[in-house]
């Protein structure tokens, strides 16, 4: 980026950059409930609002710098001057000249362009306006910035898709043929015929729109409503011969045609200084009728910049519903952009922008869950999830696994992508540990009795089988002999998700690897493939639903009948014996289930989920702790070993000592040990931060897909700052606080330095070899970084319910400032949370000696922490924000 790097201009995550569109693979969200939106620093990228309603050209990555497609904005004062406002022309004699730059913030994109030689300055501003208007605005402002009066030409040129992204190499042609486009005195206006599917066409009902005007709300002169007629012969978007010669748009057919929003307005003329403005919205809408209210809602400058200001309004709301105040206000601004990722997500899925080139829309089941942590803590009034959370369990199989794809809608979950059964061993994990936040954040322990259905599908017995008489008119929920839907309480379904794997276990009794865990790169060893990683969280969930039960202070448990089978006691050394144990609830289980429910006592099912938590652990600590210092994490498919040193070549994953030390499975020492190896074999002097493996120096055809990827990107040796921010919760967790700062400050340090990471402000998917940040904004590392800054760092979290405030802030935090300040609602209530700390002592050296609320002494609970009564913040008034100080200081002072 040619050192040039982000500024922040206010204190509401706003920023500008210089030339940017020097660096490829930059690219910005534009999106509301409606419609999500991609622009590049050049305007490339798309909008849609779905894999089958795509209005512009589907764009990857590479798209943004190789693609001829993008929104285009052109000024023609005469044949030698010819001018892209977005600078993307073949015309330019060299756009590099010219002065170019960004301004951008929550969520909306200006670019500012001045071109000496065509004597024009242009303001290109960008946004979808919160809501749920299915538009995209374009306010285009052109400026003479010469000391003569000019005469110029525009042309807004938006090149159109309208069709589905299947359509890019399937039936490209054919689809265009079905296009019906329709002129308008403001653009253009398609339709097509049909939603062409060779598996069964149907009609289509979705209309794509362009439409323009200027600033007093005149329509375009004239309209060219194809790329054929607004191209040329050369059909070149960089250099369309409409504008080269200034051309009005010849009479000649329409349709069946690549359709085109390119409007030409009036030629006009500028005295020095004088500015032209031009709207362009353009969207996407299943009501036909509703384009006329669209376009009135946002056909003036007044109205453009009024929508502007609420969309800014709404997205820096949702940016402070946690704010931090350190002496570092760059990290202030930054951390607003990571803490709207997860609702980006929300809106998003994982499809829908440059980077995420894969998969047909929806969330991820891990996904789902795990933005949940975000939204649980961004909630002023995490009640309003609840049912939310209910509904989402509905997701989960009677095997244990569960739908892999969640849709847009509440409640719509889908089996598998591209109709591919893949099960993830991993995925029991993450329903329980959001639940645990919300309990914690609520107290709301009757959850767990709340009923909900099971996922049913034509995917049987984990994947291993498939019911080819079932259908989608059979319904999606799991029934029993008599055609009734079976519902089981919450805890029931968690019960399910992990006893199975307790038994699901392969050779060496760890559970099985199966399509993959946590790291989707894991996926060539589903036979004999076992994850040691997991297991270890699977003796930590275990655990914690027996923790459930005794919070709940419910006596009996109401459980189906066929879950007793695997609350049998037995020989869990014997992995034949645990095998049939689940082979045999499998069976009972396949297509339906009895309905027959037991009452069984709660204690008693509390010590058998101990015991076998108790079991997992020394078992992974006895056998799985490695003399190089550090847990082996895997096992193949060939059932080798897959870490220590083998051939002079330590081969050693993060995940494999994350999850030991997060669950509590490695003891304080191994935790401290563990932490050594990872800084020794992991640790990049360069970045200064922390690699997912070491370079295993050959693919690993029995393990997974991963290390067939060049060592130092994606799930091969980068920089994935999912496992890197839940590594740091996990060292915060076990007490290893400026272990657990290091790590964690190197997110931040590796995103703010630009040259090499070459983003905007946010927390990417990972960083590779070079630093890059790749696959921005859609990412669980977000939601994850949010709860390790709260929970752990600045300690501000409930404990069933009650506020629990345990800072562990470090003394190099403190450096700048003897004061650290966040923001946060708790059960529905502004709180303003002080850390002071007037001698800057370091973590394990100060103590909380003093803590009040509005002024009021609080009671210390203990030298670390001190607890304030859900019953006390509900007697705080909900319409104000209360200030809590909190003062560290030794024993002594």
């Amino acid at each position: 980026m040619k050192e040039q790097k982000w500024r922040f201009i206010d204190s509401e995550g706003s920023f500008s950059i210089d030339a940017a569109d020097c660096t490829a693979g930059l690219y910005f969200p534009l999106v509301n409930e409606a419609v999500m939106s991609s622009v590049s620093p050049t305007l490339h990228g798309d909008s849609k609002t779905g894999q089958h309603t795509f209005l512009l050209i589907p764009a990857s990555r590479i798209d943004l710098a190789v693609s001829r497609a993008s929104r285009n904005f052109w000024v023609y004062r005469d044949k030698k001057r010819i001018w892209s406002a977005t600078g993307v022309s073949k015309l330019a004699e060299d756009t590099r000249k010219e002065e170019c730059g960004i301004r951008a913030g929550l969520l909306w994109h200006t670019i500012h362009r001045k071109n000496q030689r065509i004597g024009t300055s242009a303001e290109i501003l960008s946004f979808v306006p919160s809501g749920n208007d299915p538009v995209e605005i374009m306010q285009v402002v052109l400026t003479n910035i010469t000391s003569t009066t000019i005469e110029i030409t525009p042309t807004a040129a938006i090149p159109l898709f309208c069709r589905s992204a299947e359509n890019i190499r399937d039936h490209r042609h054919v689809t265009s043929l079905l296009q019906r486009v329709q002129r308008d005195p403001f653009g253009v206006i398609v339709k097509p015929t049909l939603l062409f599917n060779e598996s069964g066409h149907h009609p289509n009902t979705t209309s794509f729109f362009v439409l323009g005007c200027d600033e007093k709300g005149r329509p375009p002169e004239y309209v060219f409503p194809t790329q054929e007629l607004f191209c040329g012969e050369r059909g070149d978007l960089e250099a369309p011969e409409s504008v080269i010669h200034n051309r009005t748009p010849p009479n000649a057919p329409i349709q069946g045609k690549e359709p085109m929003g390119a409007l030409r307005f009036k030629r006009v003329s500028l005295s020095p200084g004088q500015r032209k403005t031009y709207i362009i919205l353009m969207g996407v809408t299943q009501q036909g009728s509703a384009i006329r209210k669209i376009f009135r809602k946002f056909n003036t400058p007044k109205k453009v910049i009024d929508a502007h200001k609420e969309t800014k309004k709404y997205w820096v709301g949702a940016s402070q519903q946690i704010r931090v105040t350190t002496a570092d206000p760059v990290f202030d601004n930054w951390y607003r952009w990571v803490s709207i990722q997860p609702i980006l997500r929300k809106m998003y899925g994982c499809s829908f922008l440059p980077d995420f080139d894969y998969g047909k829309g929806g969330r991820g089941w891990r996904d789902l869950w795990q933005d949940c942590l975000g939204l649980i803590l961004n909630s002023g009034d995490v009640e309003k999830l609840r049912a939310i959370f209910i509904n989402n369990f509905s997701g989960v199989r009677i095997d244990g696994s569960n739908a892999t794809i969640i849709g847009t809608q509440q409640g719509e979950f889908v089996s598998d992508r591209n109709n591919i059964s893949r099960v993830w061993m991993d995925h029991g994990i993450w329903p329980l540990l959001t639940l645990d936040l919300y309990l914690h954040e609520t107290g709301d322990y009757s959850i767990l009795f709340e009923k909900a259905a099971y996922f049913r599908n034509h995917q049987l017995c984990r994947g291993r089988e498939r019911d080819f008489e079932w259908t989608l008119a059979d319904g999606q929920k799991l029934k029993s002999p008599d055609g009734k839907v079976y519902r089981g309480t919450v805890f029931e379904h968690l019960l399910a998700q992990n006893l199975v794997a307790f038994y699901h276990v392969g050779r060496h009794n760890h559970v099985r690897l199966e399509g993959a865990d946590w790291n989707d790169g894991l996926d060539m060893a589903k036979e004999n493939g076992e994850s040691v990683a997991f297991s270890a969280m699977y003796s930590y969930t275990l655990n914690l639903l027996a923790k459930f039960l005794e919070k709940s202070r419910t006596k009996k448990v109401e459980l189906a009948h066929e879950l007793t089978i695997l609350l049998r006691a037995g020989d869990y050394r014997s992995v034949t014996q645990k095998n049939k144990v689940l082979d045999e609830y499998l069976r009972d289980t396949k297509k339906t289930v009895s309905g027959k429910k037991v009452t069984l006592d709660a204690g008693t099912v509390a010590h058998n989920l101990r015991t076998k938590s108790a079991w997992m652990a020394a078992h992974i600590r006895k056998n799985e702790w490695l003399k190089e210092g550090f847990f082996n994490g895997y096992y193949d498919n060939l059932c080798r070993r897959v870490e220590g040193r083998r051939a002079g070549v330590v081969r050693m994953m993060l995940a494999s000592q994350v999850f030991p030390i997060m669950s509590g499975v490695a003891d304080t020492t191994q935790a401290q040990t563990a932490f050594r190896s990872i800084v020794r074999y992991l640790g990049d002097k360069k970045h200064k931060g922390f690699r997912l493996n070491t370079d295993f120096k050959e693919e690993q055809h029995h393990l997974g897909r991963a290390f067939s990827f060049v060592y130092g990107d994606k799930e091969n040796g980068a920089f994935f700052n999912h496992m890197a921010v839940m590594c740091a919760y996990a060292l915060y967790s076990r007490g290893l606080v400026k272990e657990g700062w290091q790590v964690f400050d190197s997110l931040y340090r590796m995103a703010k330095n630009i040259p090499n990471s070459k983003i905007y402000p946010c927390l990417p998917e990972y960083f590779n070899n070079e630093g890059t940040g790749m696959y921005m904004y859609l990412t669980g590392s977000a939601s994850w970084y949010v709860l390790t800054l709260i929970s752990q760092v600045y300690g501000v979290r409930g404990k069933d319910g009650d506020l629990c405030l345990e800072p562990k802030l470090t003394a190099a935090q403190f450096l700048h400032s003897t004061t650290l300040t966040i923001q946060r609602n708790f059960s529905g209530r502004k709180l303003t949370v002080n850390f002071i700390n007037h001698h800057r002592l370091e973590w394990g050296k100060y103590s909380i000696v003093k803590v009040s609320l509005d002024g009021q002494a609080i009671p210390v609970v203990d030298r670390k922490y001190t607890l304030i009564s859900r019953e006390t913040i509900l007697k705080l008034s909900s319409g104000k924000n209360h200030r809590i100080d909190i003062f560290l200081d030794s024993t002594r002072g």
